[in-house]
């Protein structure tokens, strides 16, 4: 069988300039179309499935495009998925205006319009959904446009994209677009395996360049130079204030701790303004931090700062007050809309998921339009949305996760910075990394140079996947396929490597084990009583470290809130100051403590950080309510450390130190050794070091051979695990499935089996429509702090009880996985019941948000996640049951003012 690369190399030696329908496409644009744009659109005219992998802002969706127009030309349809309801709506809104709004249909969980029109955009879980119930809107169905297809590597959501491209009919030609990534060919070729011919079409070149910049004080560096000879190289200067500051960090080390390095790092609005002085706006400068993003748009107000002129502000106001007519005036009041159409007007602007939608989509249309001058955004802006600037700053090349500072990988560096220059505005794109103490510019070299993104499956069977492939074709039917996913193809290929390791090394052994032989006696016996000689002595020394430990972890036991400690050894050594001792949560390694460091950042600490036990070295008072998260408190109570400490030496950390005692049985192993006849033998060290590799080769033959075992058939074997779960809960019955399981079959939600069994049980039948909808929303709602340790306020009565309920069907549940070896169900959260109840009650905005400590952007979010999932109830519920009635009057009460509002025009 041929390889995608040798059948595009035979594509385009049959190809002789575009077809008809191509000739006509590229009338509808006033640009040429690049090479890869025309190759990958002759393939499509051709008849050929394609995947498009491109630098972001290259135009991979001219050839998505051009898809839509390949099935109106045929008079056949297209449908256009998206990850995101956003991206959704940009393309609805872009393909209405090309083609008209009669011609082209959109589906999202929040909006349905025209979805019988030849083109429809949907998100990708409305698709899938289409293709398990067999809706008829699939009839005429030629094209589908998968947008940002990486995105199958998600955790959480990407399994959908295999589903829809496993079972989409084979007539259906799939339009693959995706970021660069560095297995393209790997991911076209099962494209192939499963779809049919699939031409490969990998474009690695930016349209636009992009120069990579540190900014150092008031003063910006190119990252690379040339060294004359097109060799390019980490820039000496910066390679040099990094050697100053850690020569200085050092000196002041020298006293026990070290303060950082000050006068490098400037304020966001001297970074803004020494940009706008370059010419490298509009910029968006990326801080991954919500309050962060907020704080920065402040402090350039109150520093004074307007990059519009005053027609610019003038019309900026008008689009904000058109664009915001529709919302509700004591909305308006309680969202801050006179401060933040302010910072609009001075051309100043965040961009976060904590946003209102509306608010979003206006910063996204004034930047788009130039007249946001700087935008500060969380990472999420970098996810598809089409909102392009001359630059990209990075404040920060880590960020928090929720429990420590992870630092950035190579993929999520490119994603951010792949914003830099506007094709057609811009001859070449600027990003530019803030100094911060600490930084090395080799480090942002490599985050800047790296080009290997693999993509990963992480598709796995789901309850609703299993009963519904079973319903379609039967179990052994939905194994055969499930063996189709790109999961399973990428184990294959690995086994396939595996599986001829395994032969050379079974090769190997029997080499080894002639090698060894001594004429004396043997010495595979002999060699396996020193290996007992050497397990002996490592035990003894592993019991010595364990004691080790738990004096460490008896010391860990006792810390409180302010101690100040020293951080004995590894990546996290020095001064801090504990927060939370962590002897609630403990884990089974013992208590965790949570530190601010000298360095002030939060870290997560583990008995593992402390090699010898520790000593408080002095104490101080955290202040009450004191915020982690906030970069401000952090620094106040830093200064605070240091100022206790003073000038103090505090000497050099304590080492462990380890004591050997004799032992009867390492004693006596070496009496034996002694005597085993091949001990006098003159090679036996040679042999020794044969029969070392022999054990060692063997080891990793086992190895190499329980892997091979694991990876054959490891999405079938999980199905199977699936469906005994199934079976025992009486949703299956062999290859039936039973009037339970077509429940389930319509609920496509993380927590669907869940929630089948509350409909089951009959756990919401009592409830109102607001008592529903809060207990709805703890399968849904996922808290953003998993740490969280303030108890949630929910309703009192009826909904308590049947949150009890849901969380004993939940334990149930985990028991059963455990048993089958799965663990899919996660616990309830109730953290949004408050919020949900209240709204469905018809409580204000403002009343809802000032209780829940919630931003709009959220609550709107998972309200709508919510309305999702009531929709699905009402329908699985048995029709005319009070569970579908208040599910709908749920639906009623809770959209309304915010949460109603839609972009689509």
């Amino acid at each position: 069988m041929s390889t995608p690369a040798e059948r595009y190399a035979a594509f385009r030696e049959g190809q002789s300039g575009a077809g008809p329908a191509l000739a006509s496409f590229r009338e509808l644009y006033d640009f040429e179309l690049d090479e890869f744009q025309i190759d990958a659109c002759q393939a499509l005219e051709a008849g050929d499935g394609v995947l498009v992998a491109a630098p972001t802002g290259s135009g991979k969706t001219v050839v998505g495009e051009f898809a839509v127009h390949l099935a109106l030309e045929q008079g056949r349809k297209c449908f256009y998925t998206t990850p995101i309801k956003a991206l959704s709506n940009q393309k609805y809104n872009d393909l209405a205006r090309r083609y008209g709004a009669g011609k082209v249909g959109l589906l999202t969980g929040d909006n349905s319009v025209n979805g019988e029109a030849p083109i429809v955009v949907m998100t990708t879980e409305v698709l899938r959904n289409m293709l398990y119930a067999g809706s008829n809107t699939l009839t005429g169905l030629a094209y589908v446009v998968m947008d940002e297809v990486h995105y199958l590597a998600d955790r959480f959501r990407g399994a959908v994209w295999e589903e829809v491209i496993i079972h989409l009919p084979e007539s259906v030609r799939v339009v693959a677009l995706s970021a660069t990534v560095s297995n393209a060919e790997e991911f076209g070729e099962w494209l192939g395996e499963v779809r049919g011919d699939t031409t490969v079409i990998v474009d690695e070149h930016r349209p636009v360049p992009l120069w990579q910049h540190m900014l150092v004080g008031n003063k910006m560096f190119d990252l690379f130079v040339d060294e004359g000879d097109g060799t390019l190289r980490v820039n000496p200067s910066l390679m040099r204030i990094s050697r100053d500051e850690m020569r200085l960090a050092q000196a002041r080390g020298r006293r026990g701790y070290s303060r950082p390095g000050r006068g490098t790092t400037p304020s966001r609005s001297d970074v803004i303004e020494k940009l706008d002085a370059e010419g490298l706006l509009p910029a968006i400068t990326f801080i991954f931090s919500r309050n962060g993003c907020d704080a920065a748009v402040m402090q350039c107000l109150y520093s004074g700062l307007r990059l519009t002129t005053e027609a610019e502000s003038h019309e900026i106001r008008q689009i904000v007050d058109e664009r915001t007519a529709h919302l509700p005036d004591e909305d308006l009041a309680v969202l801050g809309y006179l401060e933040w159409r302010d910072c609009l007007e001075r051309g100043l602007a965040a961009h976060h998921a904590g946003m209102l939608p509306a608010f979003k989509e206006v910063v996204e249309e004034l930047f788009t339009k130039g007249l946001v001058k700087a935008v500060f955004a969380t990472e999420t802006l970098a996810l598809g949305i089409n909102m392009p600037a001359r630059s990209v700053v990075i404040e920060k090349l880590d960020k928090w996760n929720g429990e420590t500072h992870a630092d950035l990988t190579p993929g999520e560096y490119t994603q951010l910075t792949g914003r830099a220059g506007r094709r057609g505005i811009d001859i070449e794109g600027h990003a530019v990394v803030v100094w911060q103490p600490g930084m090395d510019p080799l480090a942002v070299a490599g985050l800047a140079g790296t080009r290997t993104y693999p993509l990963r499956s992480s598709f796995k069977p789901s309850y609703n996947m299993a009963v519904n492939l079973v319903g379609q074709v039967g179990r052994e039917r939905a194994r055969t396929l499930l063996e189709d996913s790109f999961a399973q193809f990428q184990a294959d290929r690995a086994v396939v490597g595996l599986a001829r390791q395994l032969r050379k090394a079974e090769q190997a052994l029997e080499g080894y084990a002639e090698a060894m032989t001594c004429h004396l006696g043997d010495f595979e016996e002999y060699a396996a009583m020193r290996r007992r000689l050497s397990d002996r002595e490592a035990e003894l020394s592993r019991q010595r470290g364990a004691a080790r430990r738990a004096q460490a972890v008896q010391s860990l036991e006792v810390l409180k809130p302010g101690d100040v400690i020293r951080v004995p050894g590894g990546r996290r050594a020095g001064i801090a100051v504990v927060l939370d001792p962590g002897v609630n949560g403990r884990g089974h390694d013992g208590p965790s403590p949570l530190v601010l460091t000298i360095g002030k950042q939060v870290k997560r600490l583990s008995a593992s950080d402390f090699p010898v036990p520790v000593e408080p070295v002095d104490k101080i008072r955290i202040p009450k309510g004191f915020n982690p998260r906030s970069p401000k408190e952090r620094a106040n109570l830093v200064s605070t450390v240091h100022a206790k400490l003073g000038d103090r030496d505090l000497g050099k950390p304590p080492r462990a130190r380890d004591h050997a005692q004799e032992d009867e049985e390492v004693t006596r192993l070496r009496r034996e050794l002694r005597q085993h006849p091949c001990h006098g033998c003159d090679e036996r060290e040679d042999h020794a070091r044969w029969a070392e590799r022999y054990h060692k080769l063997l080891r990793e033959t086992d190895g190499l051979r329980r892997r091979v075992e694991g990876r054959s058939h490891v999405i079938a074997r999980t199905f199977d695990r699936v469906c005994g779960v199934l079976d025992q809960l009486g949703y299956l019955n062999g290859e039936t499935v039973t009037e339970q399981g077509r429940r389930l079959a319509s609920l496509y939600t993380e927590l669907d089996l869940l929630t089948a069994e509350c409909l089951r049980a009959g756990v919401w039948n009592r409830l109102d429509p607001a008592e529903l909808a809060a207990c709805v929303s703890s399968l849904v709602y996922e808290s953003r702090q998993a740490d969280d340790v303030r108890s949630p306020k929910i309703p009192a009565g009826a909904t308590r009880d049947a949150l009890g309920e849901m969380v004993r069907l939940w334990g149930e549940l985990e028991g059963i996985e455990e048993d089958h070896g799965l663990s899919f169900v996660r616990e309830p959260d109730v953290g949004f019941a408050w919020a949900a109840f209240r709204w469905a009650k018809g409580h204000s905005l403002d009343a809802v948000l000032t209780d829940c400590d919630l931003a709009a952007g959220d609550f709107v979010r998972w309200v709508k996640q919510l309305l999702d999932l009531l929709g699905q109830l009402r329908d699985a519920a048995p029709r005319g049951s009070k569970v579908a009635e208040n599910a709908l009057k749920a639906i009623d009460a809770m959209r309304r003012g915010v949460v109603a509002y839609s972009s689509v025009n």
